[in-house]
Parts: C-alpha cells; sequence; structure tokens
C-alpha cells in the first residue's frame, strides 16, 4: 500500500517512490555471506574406477557375441593348456544362461571366469539388456561389456 503524505495546504498526496536501501543492505549482506562460505566448500568429486591390466590373463574367458539379426553366438576361449582351446555354440536368448553355466563350470577355476557380451552397435540397447538380465537370473557371476576404444 502506497504511503501518504500529510501537506498543509492540499489535501493527501501519495509518495511513488520505493526506498532501496533496505534492499541494498540485505543483497550485501548475502554476497558477503556467500563469499565468505563459497572457499569453505569443497567442490564433489566422483571416484572413477580406472581400467588398467590384469595382473594375470584369466584362464579362460567367455565371449558373447549378439548379431544385427539378434542371433548369439558364445565363444569360450581357453588358455589353461599349451594348446588354446577355443569352443564356438549357437544359442537363442532362451538358453543363453544354461550354455554359458556349462561353460563357465567346466573351467578350473569356474569363480573367475568373466564373461564378455559384445554386440553391433547397430542393434538396439535392449537387446543387449535383455541377454544381461538372462545370464544374471541364470546365476553368472562375472558379466561385462565390450567396447571400441576410439583412437
Amino acid at each position: 500500500m502506497p504511503a501518504i503524505a500529510q501537506r498543509s495546504s492540499k489535501g493527501r498526496r501519495t509518495i511513488n517512490e520505493i526506498n532501496m536501501v533496505p534492499f541494498i543492505d540485505v543483497m550485501l549482506v548475502l554476497l558477503i555471506i556467500f563469499m565468505v562460505t563459497a572457499p569453505l566448500i569443497s567442490p564433489s568429486m566422483i571416484d572413477v574406477p580406472s581400467v588398467g591390466k590384469a595382473s594375470q590373463a584369466p584362464d579362460q574367458v567367455i565371449t558373447i557375441e549378439i548379431h544385427k539379426d539378434k542371433s548369439i553366438e558364445i565363444k569360450s576361449k581357453s588358455n589353461v593348456s599349451k594348446s588354446d582351446m577355443n569352443t564356438t555354440l549357437k544359442a537363442s536368448l532362451d538358453n543363453v544362461a544354461v550354455q554359458v553355466l556349462s561353460l563357465v563350470n567346466s573351467a578350473p577355476n569356474a569363480s573367475n571366469t568373466p564373461v564378455i557380451i559384445s554386440a553391433d552397435k547397430t542393434l538396439a540397447y535392449e537387446n543387449v539388456i535383455q541377454v544381461m538380465d538372462k545370464l544374471q537370473k541364470g546365476g553368472v557371476q562375472r558379466v561385462g561389456l565390450s567396447v571400441q576404444l576410439l583412437d
């Protein structure tokens, strides 16, 4: 509500001015508070895992390849003996976990066997998630995604 000024000769007249001094005082106090507290706030750091070489290569690596036509191929490479053993199996979405588990359990160190999913880049990501979900429900422990690094 505007303030009303009293004049003796004329009647009441409204004052159309806003007093800016309290507003400026409040803004200066807030500015000082932010300037004092800003150096005290440490920036948040996210601890991102780093990728490096493993100290020892795993004895067996299982690779699941998902092609453009959604066909699934399971490849197993074993480095246990001097002669490398390679196995290639065709699979469907329904039996991929069973076949991977049979290959994992045939490895000498079954709990340490990594399973790597490699999919065509034009394939919908939903198909990769479905395979990962089947593997997880089937009890496969170590599942990773294969990526191609940009040069």
